[in-house]
């Protein structure tokens, strides 16, 4: 459903996107994923043809974001940072104008508005005035007019900025239900947005992208080994020492002790489960074994191990 090849963008001497390549499939939430000034805001720009690339291809629904730009707006909803809103209009005023000007007319016109409302929660606020409305309800808003002519996209860009938790939590909703019928770009650098809502992520640093895939292939990608925290009780360079010494272990880390006791990171060869081994020996040293358990890699480690690394030329 949309391609991208090798997308750049520059403004005079500065690079703001370099060699962008990614795909979604059809009916799949995509998070795209970044540090702010990262080039994400960007990237959807030149997506929706707001933005003509310096270098580079897109396509939308077969059509090149360049040069077939109209037949690629006919089939986009976009909802920028900041919702396009006329507020002194009432929700339903504001959505038939939205629509007739994307091309829904004649008979389909109110079905159209109908259903978007309804699935954007927003059907019994159809006769508010949208300045009235809550700073959720304006975004709800601002989804539908994304919505309202049903097209095969929806580019959507920090949809949930400035939201308290309850509305975030009912537009994540919102969003996850259009997918299948809609290919979804989730543009954001909230962390939670992604993990709740997206099937696979992509992430960009430095106008670069850093890794693609779904959570669980990146974490295969990145993870280094077997980790574990363990507390012990028991001098700690001691402790330190016989745990480097250990068989199959790679790396220790001291998150945090003083003198006579500590919280140790450690870091096995990846297959190698070191947890019995580990248990004789702090025992078996007179030590006391306070915790053990094994640490999953979360989507907030792979972001920050992808975006606080140094952007290789």
């Amino acid at each position: 459903m949309i391609e991208v090849n090798e997308l750049s963008k520059s403004y005079g001497e500065v690079v703001a996107v370099e060699g962008v390549s990614f795909a979604v499939g059809k009916g799949t939430i995509l998070g795209f994923l970044g540090p702010n000034g990262a080039g994400k805001t960007t990237t959807m720009r030149m997506l929706t043809c707001y933005l003509p690339p310096s270098g580079g291809q897109a396509t939308v629904a077969g059509f090149d974001v360049v040069e077939e730009s109209m037949e690629v707006r006919k089939r986009i909803g976009y909802l920028p940072e900041t919702p396009p809103l006329y507020l002194d209009m009432t929700v339903r005023a504001y959505l038939r104008f939205v629509a007739r000007i994307k091309g829904v007319t004649g008979p389909q016109l109110n079905g159209r508005i109908d259903d978007t409302m309804e699935k954007t929660g927003i059907a019994h606020h159809q006769n508010t005035v949208i300045s009235h409305l809550s700073k959720g309800y304006k975004q709800r808003v601002g989804l539908a007019q994304a919505l309202v002519h049903s097209p095969d996209v929806l580019i959507l860009d920090e949809p949930t900025v400035g939201l308290d938790p309850k509305q975030i939590i009912e537009i994540r909703e919102v969003i996850k239900g259009l997918a299948g019928d809609h290919t979804v770009i989730l543009s954001t650098h909230i962390l939670p947005e992604v993990s709740m809502t997206c099937e696979k992520i992509v992430i960009i640093n430095g106008g670069r992208i850093a890794g693609e895939g779904t959570p669980e292939s990146l974490i295969a990608q990145l993870k280094e080994g077997e980790v574990l925290r363990a507390s012990i009780g028991g001098p700690g360079q001691e402790v330190l020492s016989m745990i480097r010494a250990m068989d199959g272990v790679i790396d220790v880390a001291v998150e945090s002790g003083g003198e006579e006791d500590g919280v140790f990171i450690i870091t096995s060869t990846p297959g190698t489960d070191v947890r019995d081994s580990l248990a004789r020996q702090i025992v078996d040293g007179g030590y006391a074994l306070r915790e053990l358990r094994g640490l999953d890699m979360t989507l907030e480690d792979i972001f920050l191990r992808l975006t606080t690394e140094e952007v290789k030329a």
